[in-house]
């Protein structure tokens, strides 16, 4: 650990240039790249943007720990910053004073990242973070964290010990990749825990409850390590014997299947899909977020003791696997969303790869390709139509699997991998009797609720084996086939039908309004739900495509090119209303906007939600209206500029896009600018505390 962090990566006053996240990351990276540690500071902070938005990086007790692999990072570096006003990483409690930039190679080697997991299990001691803040130097804080003034204590205490009982483990020689810890080993995972296993004594006597225990976190390097550090001190505190495997960057170990066997339950702290999850078949289980395990450990081992009392058992194969991975307090309606959402996100590759060599075919060969013979019968190597047809072809079989994929990965966000064929299979039917996108919507969802009432009947022990290969995939294939089929096939076909009549009918004013919903759908989440629903909307019309259909696409990828194209420009004819992390970003922001990324006004968002989002609204609504009003028409289904020559109607298109960018930036500035000239300063100074909080939420 020494070799990963030094005084120099040690800012004890981060405060007094960091007032944001983004800004502390900023900080503390640039530390890093004058150690020659990472190599491009924008590449690494896009990847520390783009892990922070997976799952926010605050925890409990004022500390943010955001971290990412990276292939800028040249070596396993640790940066650790100090704030006494606080930074707001997203934690329940509040806002962050103990900050920790962790980066790792993007092939960082075990050993590495396994004293990187060490570091995390350290930050649930208290006492760590206490030194920590008190530390009054840098080189305090660096040989704290490097373990350096914890190895001393530990040896001073081991020799207090040797003279009475035999020397147990130091808190700085633990291994994360098998964070075994019961009450009765003797084995303390941190300083604080080495006497703490007295209470397990009674617990000996009679039959201690056991829990089995897999975290896990979609880096693997620091919640995963922290949810089981949590875990088994919330296990001690409580008398119960708990083993915990950890699925981090740095390997696991494999529970013995002994121990599964004779646990009383099973917690699922988890954010990426549970290895070999087939393991723990027939288990009471409580399955959560990577954040619970941290937050609230106590909790779930009374739940699963709770759950083993009435009896539940959980199959492996439960309703909670990574694409729905949440706390189990979710609602209905978040489930529902976080179902659908898995599907589309499943869907979007195809449709970018299908559509754009759609597109392609159609540029090389006109717009009669689509008539052109199976290139598996005909092909000419010489004539650049048989290349259109080629193209043309592939990109028809990728875009065929939209709805099946679809389908199915609604399924597989439900009930996990035994929703997967039921799904694909209803979402085959559907194709066959033309119920398109909506029936795909439909056939997921019936094949998750099937697989999951399978999963709800008990059965004999010696099935269990075959239910997940045999069993519930030819039931609930058999039953979503029958639906689909002969149930809410037709009615749902017919729907779409009438919607693609309705979407064929739409002109003037209809239409108008049409594309000021897409435009407001498009931009008010910045790719999140609402615009995903949005653009699901349009290119689910591309599988049929008509004239209504076509335009619907256009008006959607115009709409979401707007908010990072209009920061873009803001960041440019009023720099000096944003930071310079922003003014920064605006030149990414040119291509981004221009591509069709609309995720890339997140930061500009993120940094000032209430007068960016309106923003981007109000220019999402124009360009959606007046890519309506002009009847421009689109058949790829993403390329932003680079597929205008596909477009119907390309220069009125092009000012559509141009038009709604300037509202958005007249806006934005307008909104800035007025903030501007309150009491608060220039934007780069510190805003308010209510601004803040504002800003936060």
């Amino acid at each position: 650990m020494s070799e990963m962090i030094t005084a120099d990566l040690v800012d004890l006053e981060l405060d007094l240039s960091a007032e944001t996240k983004e800004a502390a990351a900023r900080s503390l990276a640039a530390r890093m790249v004058a150690l020659g540690r990472v190599t491009d500071l924008e590449g690494f902070l896009a990847d520390v943007a783009a892990r922070e938005a997976q799952m926010p990086t605050g925890l409990d007790g004022g500390i943010g720990i955001p971290h990412c692999r990276s292939a800028h990072v040249t070596e396993p570096t640790l940066a650790f910053g100090r704030s006494a006003r606080g930074i707001d990483f997203g934690a329940p409690d509040g806002p962050a004073d103990l900050i920790f930039l962790i980066a790792a190679p993007a092939g960082a080697d075990d050993a590495h990242l396994t004293i990187l997991s060490s570091l995390a299990r350290h930050l649930m001691d208290a006492e760590f973070t206490g030194a920590l803040r008190s530390a009054e130097d840098a080189d305090a804080a660096a040989a704290l964290i490097s373990g350096e003034d914890r190895a001393a204590s530990a040896r001073e205490a081991s020799g207090a010990r040797e003279a009475c009982e035999a020397p147990g483990t130091s808190a700085d020689s633990e291994a994360p990749a098998t964070p075994s810890a019961t009450p009765d080993t003797g084995a303390p995972a941190t300083p604080e825990t080495a006497t703490s296993d007295a209470p397990a004594t009674p617990a000996t006597a009679a039959e201690p409850f056991r829990v089995v225990a897999v975290t896990s976190c979609p880096t693997g390097i620091a919640h995963t390590y922290m949810a089981a550090e949590s875990l088994e001190n919330a296990a001690r505190e409580a008398g119960v014997e708990i083993t915990v495997e950890t699925q981090g960057s740095a390997g696991f170990t494999r529970l013995d299947p002994a121990v599964i066997a004779a646990a009383d339950g099973v917690v699922f702290a988890h954010d990426v899909p549970v290895r070999d999850k087939e393991r723990f078949a027939g288990k009471p289980t409580v399955d959560v977020g990577v954040k619970a395990g941290i937050n609230r450990p106590a909790e779930l081992l009374t739940e699963v003791r709770d759950k083993a009392a009435r009896g539940e058992t959980t199959a492996p194969t439960g309703p909670t696997p990574v694409d729905n991975a949440g706390d189990s307090g979710d609602g209905y309606g978040t489930k529902l969303r976080k179902w659908l959402m898995s599907g589309v996100s499943y869907m979007v590759p195809f449709v970018a790869a299908g559509g754009l060599l759609i597109a392609l075919g159609f540029a090389i060969g006109g717009w009669k390709i689509d008539k052109a013979p199976s290139v598996a019968e005909h092909f000419i190597w010489t004539d650049h139509t048989s290349w259109a047809a080629l193209l043309f072809q592939i990109g028809g079989l990728a875009f065929a699997f939209l709805v099946p994929v679809l389908a199915g990965y609604i399924a597989y966000g439900m009930a996990d991998r035994p929703g997967l064929v039921p799904g694909f299979v209803g979402g085959s039917v559907a194709v066959t009797i033309n119920a398109g996108f909506l029936g795909g919507l439909a056939a997921g969802l019936l094949a998750g609720a099937v697989v999951m009432g399978i999963q709800r009947v008990r059965i004999p022990a010696v099935l269990r084996g075959i239910m997940p290969v045999v069993v519930i995939p030819l039931i609930s294939s058999a039953v979503v086939g029958f639906l689909m089929f002969l149930v809410v096939g037709k009615p749902i076909a017919s729907l779409q039908s009438a919607l693609t009549d309705w979407l064929e009918g739409l002109s003037g004013a209809n239409a108008v309004i049409l594309g000021i919903i897409l435009g407001l759908m498009m931009c008010f989440d910045l790719g999140g739900p609402l615009n995903k629903v949005a653009y699901a909307f349009a290119i689910g019309g591309l599988t049929h495509p008509t004239d209504g259909s076509l335009k619907v696409m256009a008006a959607a990828m115009a709409a979401g090119m707007v908010p990072p194209l209009a920061m873009a420009l803001a960041t440019t004819v009023r720099g000096r209303l944003f930071t310079k992390t922003e003014r920064e970003n605006g030149k990414a922001a040119w291509f981004l906007g221009a591509s069709f990324i609309t995720e890339g006004a997140i930061p500009f968002a993120a940094a000032d939600p209430l007068r960016v989002i309106p923003a981007s609204m109000a220019g999402g609504a124009v360009t959606g209206a007046l890519s309506m009003a002009f009847g421009c028409t689109l058949r790829a289904p993403h390329g932003g500029v680079f597929v205008v020559p596909l477009i119907g109607q390309p220069l009125l298109y092009l000012v559509a896009i141009a038009a709604g960018v300037c509202v958005s930036t007249a806006v934005v500035v307008l909104l800035k600018g007025a903030r501007k000239t309150t009491p608060s300063g220039p934007a780069d100074e510190a805003a308010p505390a209510e601004e803040r909080v504002a800003a936060t939420v």
